[in-house]
């Protein structure tokens, strides 16, 4: 068994390689408070929710369409699952009589159940595949107070919006009329998307848990209602007293501009025009061995022309290209990451992702929308409260700004959580006193110049 220290939250695993994610490798992980310590806030019981979308074509398929010539999207998933329970209309056209049977008492939906009078903490970590979503329970209030790991200023919604990699922690408190049963809703907002709700049950003991609501499920805010999802990322700060100051300036700041591409006739994701790829070798065993050869020595671009790129017209594709190269940084420096969302090659399109980074929490310092504006938006960010995740959000059309100390030795990964746009080049990686990390122990040696 693996010792490590860990800050108390909610946090996920799931599988890196390929698409295994979307096979169903995940899970969550609670880290409780040290003890003698407690929580900032109080609760009866401790639940958790993962949520997740679910397609029918296996992740070879998926994978085979995207890396083709003529590029095959993987669509809309067919269903929303709350932990683990979704459904499916198995009168839909082409679907094979006896592969569907919606009569399985597997298909049930997922029951929550709740006693009366008693308040819930509900860890909700979504792990879609492609989705962001809204998580709502009907006639009931959440109040939210973490977000991945870190305690925020308590505050009330009646839809939450997640995120791909993200975990929250709500309270709830089961008060409303105990004698009836409610539906829990998941739905896929950002995307006007095809696929149904996902349903579950939240069960007031005693009704039975298969007695279905009265009411009807409700339909969830706008899929394009940007605003909200803006307004819900502006709420969250951190918790007096937990509060983890950012350093007032960065040593550099790297703007990443997200767009599409198409490479020698593929479609790819890019940031700044260039889409990555995977080395044979992986870099850590590279850097640790000084194979210069495995992979591109020269930095990614750290900016793009802001002055001139119209971000509201599809990208030109002007010196599009593939590369495995890294960014390196300066051990224990600060590092400012600019996220600029653009259009897509579709006209009038530009869509939500969410960003994740690997071995950090980082500093919210803002958002915007249109064009970032390096003269003028640095001096609105939240210097005073802004809270420390791992996963962020940027909306169309939009930009958000992370700090983050470069301080854990090692090879990172830093990449849009959606994993289609991951396997089709949307990420970079950061190399950051990789000089101080021990020797390398033999078992990872077996792949590319490694074996």
């Amino acid at each position: 068994m693996k010792e490590f220290n860990a800050q108390a939250g909610t946090y996920m695993y799931h599988a890196h390689y390929g698409m295994q994610r979307v096979a169903g490798l995940y899970g969550m992980i609670r880290v409780s408070v040290p003890a003698g310590e407690s929580e900032p806030f109080s609760y009866d019981y401790d639940r958790s929710i993962i949520l997740n979308d679910w397609y029918h074509q296996s992740t070879y398929e998926q994978a085979t369409g995207l890396s083709s010539i003529p590029f095959v999207w993987v669509q809309e998933p067919q269903s929303l699952l709350i932990n683990g329970k979704g459904k499916f209309n198995c009168s839909t056209p082409s679907i094979v009589a006896d592969r569907c049977n919606a009569t399985n008492p597997q298909c049930s939906d997922y029951v929550l159940t709740v006693v009366p009078g008693k308040t819930y903490r509900l860890r909700i970590g979504s792990l879609t595949a492609l989705s962001a979503l809204n998580f709502e329970i009907q006639d009931h209030n959440m109040t939210v107070v973490e977000a991945d790991g870190h305690y925020v200023k308590p505050f009330v919604v009646q839809n939450l919006f997640i995120y791909s990699g993200e975990t929250y922690s709500v309270l709830i408190k089961a008060d409303q009329d105990s004698s009836k049963n409610y539906w829990i809703s998941s739905k896929v907002v950002s995307r006007n998307s095809t696929t149904p709700n996902g349903l579950a049950v939240f069960n007031y003991y005693p009704n039975h848990p298969k007695r279905q609501p009265p009411k009807t499920p409700p339909i969830g805010p706008a899929w394009n209602d940007v605003d909200s999802r803006i307004a819900q990322s502006l709420k969250i700060k951190a918790l007096q007293g937990y509060i983890y100051s950012p350093p007032p300036t960065s040593d550099r700041v790297i703007v990443m501009l997200n767009t599409q591409n198409t490479i020698d006739g593929y479609v790819r994701w890019s940031i700044n025009n260039v889409s990555f790829n995977l080395p044979h070798t992986p870099y850590l065993i590279a850097l640790k061995r000084n194979l210069k050869h495995v992979f591109n020595q020269k930095p990614p671009p750290s900016g793009y022309d802001f002055l001139n790129y119209n971000i509201y017209s599809p990208p030109k594709n002007v010196n599009a290209t593939s590369s495995n190269a890294i960014y390196r940084l300066k051990f224990n420096s600060v590092v400012d990451i600019i996220l600029q969302n653009a259009n897509t090659m579709t006209i009038n399109n530009s869509e939500t992702h969410p960003w994740h980074l690997h071995g950090h929490d980082f500093w919210v310092m803002g958002y915007g929308e249109g064009k970032f504006d390096m003269y003028n938006d640095p001096k609105k960010y939240n210097l005073v409260d802004p809270i420390m995740k791992n996963t962020v959000s940027v909306q169309p059309y939009g930009w958000t700004a992370l700090r983050f100390r470069a301080d854990n030795p090692g090879v990172w990964a830093f990449h849009c959580h959606i994993e289609s746009h991951l396997y089709m080049g949307m990420g970079v990686v950061f190399e950051e006193g990789v000089e101080k990390v021990g020797k390398l122990p033999t078992s990872i040696m077996g792949c590319g110049d490694a074996i």
